[in-house]
């Protein structure tokens, strides 16, 4: 095989026809230098307290990476060739590893996950051939001495990547011990946390009764009555509020809420205490505590984000083998109509309160969540989403919205990632795709261009930093 020249073409994800091409590059050079707002994603705070070089490529890029994972184990190969579950006398060498990647890399061809990595590659690393078999092993001692390299220190790469604000994603269990040893380190990048309470509100999820023991000495409220248990709610989220917080987030399996009388709440909670509740009593409880956020979000301030609709960890024996989130996860359909209209008989007619509403299953844009955004003033549409963090998802979502919500009840792009280098990559497809869908609109004359040149900025940049209050 031989050695492709890797180059990023100046007009990707443009249009072919060049009058709308034109228009999409006049766009994109008025937006491609913003700074970058991330207000949702899961990279590590323990990367930038410690400052410390990432250990090899296989660690940072690829093992992290779900749609890395889940692409090739779909091709045939295990996760222990990936280097993950692996005995401690038998570990595989990271460049076995990598070389294995290069040999099958052929297989993201037309995902965004290319698009994403190539980017990484040339622009981030300065490599210009095409990772495959023959160059994967010059490409693994390329990127391993870079680095080593001061330059590629988390924080360097932070200011090189001109992140004006990152949030990462934690637990209410989580002491926030690297957040805090960021502030007092006195480096000046913005890292802040999300409140993720899912291991307190999810009956399901797993050591669900030992963490209420653990949000309880925590907090030294008593979580085995509801009462209690709000409370310490409460106080976990004025912690995270005091430690940068300006968000929750909600990863439940349904968008459905519920508004039960204080008897039926107090007699809910302690079914679930018991153990003895069923799916339904479950998804009830998970039901009530949406509504319960929304509620402490009126009060506190925090933007709350709903992230539906996933059958997580959807093959059992890799979750057994080796855990949560390597690439088993499958949308569902979702319904939101009747499932949120509790939560906003409510609050929704609360300006407020700022409830940001995520979908895996795209027939729920036109269909639902465009009215329901068009109508509600607490509620606004997140933008594409994991399988739909693409080129084609970023076009159908415009398409199917903005006729209905406007593109000022939507909230501009997050990276929703763990893959701390694609950020840059991330944010210029979406950079791209909406200066394409705008050029368009200009192009036939229903948008003026100097209108366009605003509103590409505010997708880039103003929408997020407003939504979530940065």
């Amino acid at each position: 095989m031989m050695k492709i020249p890797l180059s990023l073409h100046a007009d990707r994800l443009f249009p072919a026809d060049k009058t709308t091409r034109d228009i999409a590059r006049r766009l994109y050079q008025e937006i491609r230098h913003l700074p970058i707002i991330s207000p949702h994603g899961h990279t590590d705070p323990r990367w930038f307290a410690d400052n410390l070089a990432f250990e090899n490529p296989v660690s940072l890029l690829l093992q992290p990476d779900h749609y890395v994972l889940r692409m090739l184990y779909s091709l045939g190969l295990s996760m222990e060739q990936l280097g993950l579950g692996q005995a401690a006398d038998r570990e595989l060498d990271p460049e076995v590893i990598w070389q294995t990647f290069g040999d099958h890399y052929h297989g993201f061809r037309g995902t965004p996950s290319r698009l994403w990595l190539d980017h990484v590659f040339a622009d981030v690393f300065g490599i210009d051939v095409v990772l495959n078999s023959d160059t994967a092993a010059d490409y693994y001692q390329h990127m391993q001495g870079k680095l080593q390299s001061a330059a590629f220190l988390p924080r360097n790469l932070f200011e090189r990547f001109n992140i004006e604000v990152l949030a990462t994603t934690e637990s209410p269990l989580d002491d926030l011990r690297h957040h805090q040893r960021i502030v007092n380190s006195g480096w000046t990048g913005k890292v802040i946390t999300a409140f993720r309470p899912d291991p307190v509100l999810d009956p399901e999820y797993e050591g669900f009764h030992g963490n209420l023991v653990t949000l309880a000495a925590l907090t030294g409220e008593d979580t085995q009555s509801f009462s209690g248990y709000l409370a310490a709610l409460r106080q976990r989220r004025d912690y995270f509020k005091r430690h940068g917080a300006t968000s929750t987030d909600h990863g439940h399996p349904s968008a459905r809420t519920a508004d039960l009388s204080d008897r039926d709440k107090a007699a809910l909670f302690d079914n679930i205490l018991s153990g003895g509740f069923s799916p339904a009593d479950a998804e009830l409880f998970r039901a009530q505590m949406l509504t319960e956020m929304a509620g402490m979000s009126l009060e506190d301030g925090l933007v709350m984000q709903i992230h539906p609709g996933v059958y997580r960890n959807h093959n059992p024996q890799l979750l057994q083998r080796f855990g949560r989130d390597k690439g088993a996860d499958i949308p569902l359909p979702t319904e939101y109509v009747r499932a949120l209209k509790p939560l906003l008989d409510k609050y929704g007619n609360d300006p407020a309160l700022t409830l940001i509403l995520f979908t895996l299953d795209e027939t729920s844009y036109s269909r639902e969540l465009a009215p329901l955004a068009g109508h509600y003033p607490a509620l606004k549409l997140g933008p594409p989403w994991w399988f739909h963090d693409s080129p084609e998802g970023m076009r159908r979502y415009r398409e199917q919205t903005t006729e209905t919500a406007g593109f000022y009840n939507t909230v501009g792009f997050n990276d929703d990632t763990r893959a701390f280098l694609s950020i840059p990559a991330r944010h210029d497809v979406a950079r791209r795709a909406d200066s394409a869908f705008l050029a368009r609109l200009v192009a036939e004359h229903r948008l003026l261009e100097n209108e366009a040149v605003e509103l590409a900025h505010d997708l880039a940049y103003g929408l997020a930093k407003k939504a979530y209050k940065l």
